[in-house]
């Protein structure tokens, strides 16, 4: 891991990064793609770029049996804390695991700090040779578009060091703040139509591409939304009803493509 990338984790901000606001819609969306595509509990997760383990402790709550793979040791000390999960520092690009030993794996971190294209399809490869036949791949990216969004819900946009990392991004997908920066790390930012290659490179058959939060997260009332059980219910019915409408892709800040290894399950 790029040592600015590592430094910007060493921080521990994703212990609380889900907790409120877009973050928790993402939490929450997230969970509900999963809860329809991961094979039921007691199956084995392996989930890679875990961090501190926020998905982990879920899934083992639900009966699943996960490991967490990351590469920063803070954080793996973190998630091996939890109750029912194991963890350890390692690369999403060269995975210590046997071949298809794992019912499903996450990718909800690695891939937008994988700057080249070549990485992260080393990425998808790792994660589907370690899947079993049938098995379920999942992987978060962030939009090629959510800086510029960001930047006008937020009012970054008054500094030109990040107008500076927006062109950047719009032109390449790479977002590159500077190191010592309030922003978030370098990154790259995908286009959706960019996707079904990456999986198909990696031998793993898409089955979709979906929008996790749409362009909700851009109301400045998500907070207020989720704090009422009627109204986060009936955001989350509508977003999964909206969720793989092509027009909805890039409002979105993350997606979650999903894809499985072929053969039998």
């Amino acid at each position: 891991m790029d040592s600015e990338v590592a430094a910007y984790y060493r921080q521990m901000g994703e212990r609380t990064r889900l907790a409120a606001g877009e973050g928790r819609l993402e939490l929450l969306r997230t969970w509900d793609v999963l809860s329809r595509v991961l094979p039921p509990p007691p199956a084995a997760v392996l989930d890679v770029g875990g961090a501190t383990g926020v998905y982990a402790a879920r899934l083992a709550e639900a009966g699943y049996r996960v490991h967490v793979v990351d590469p920063v040791a803070e954080q793996v000390a973190v998630a091996a804390a939890l109750p029912g999960v194991t963890a350890v520092v390692g690369d999403a690009r060269d995975l210590d695991e046997p071949d298809a030993a794992w019912d499903a794996v996450l990718l909800l971190g690695p891939l937008y700090h994988l700057t080249d294209r070549g990485d992260r399809v080393r990425a998808w490869r790792e994660a589907a040779r370690v899947a079993r036949p049938g098995g379920v791949v999942a992987a978060a990216t962030i939009s090629r578009f959510a800086s510029l969004f960001d930047g006008y819900a937020k009012g970054y946009f008054t500094d030109p060091v990040f107008v500076a990392v927006v062109h950047g991004a719009l032109d390449s997908g790479r977002h590159e703040p500077p190191a010592d920066h309030r922003y978030f790390t370098t990154a790259y930012f995908h286009r959706p139509e960019e996707l079904p290659a990456e999986v198909a490179d990696a031998g793993l058959k898409l089955d979709r591409v979906v929008a996790v939060e749409g362009p909700v997260w851009l109301t400045g009332r998500v907070d207020a939304i989720l704090a009422e059980p009627e109204s986060a219910q009936l955001l989350l019915s509508l977003l999964r009803r909206v969720e793989a409408e092509p027009s909805m892709l890039g409002a979105s800040s993350h997606l979650l493509t999903v894809a499985r290894r072929p053969g039998p399950a």
